[in-house]
């Protein structure tokens, strides 16, 4: 895979159409606690111990629905975004 590729975020794919689809149902225990399938987790790559970030999206006020991205993938692109804008500001 080129570089170019692998820096580009597997959410929103520039120049490309994104898309999404249900993976599986899930249920909410009464300890609130999820469980993600086994087969989601091997194909998304994660561990135990991994650590990801959990965006709520809104529409009209409410939540809508959640994304969960890997917090080091998540860092990564708050890097690339504001890189540039850090370059710029001196701190003396």
């Amino acid at each position: 895979m080129a570089k170019e590729e692998q820096n580009q975020s597997c959410c929103t794919p520039e120049g490309k159409q994104a898309c999404c689809k249900v993976e599986s149902l899930i249920t909410v225990d009464e300890r609130g606690q999820m469980v993600l399938p086994k087969e989601l987790r091997e194909r998304a790559k994660i561990r135990a111990g991994d650590k990801l970030a959990l965006i709520s999206w809104y529409k009209d006020g409410e939540v809508c629905c959640f994304t969960l991205i890997k917090a080091d993938a998540l860092a990564e692109r708050v890097k690339e975004f504001l890189g540039p804008v850090l370059k710029g500001i001196s701190l003396e």
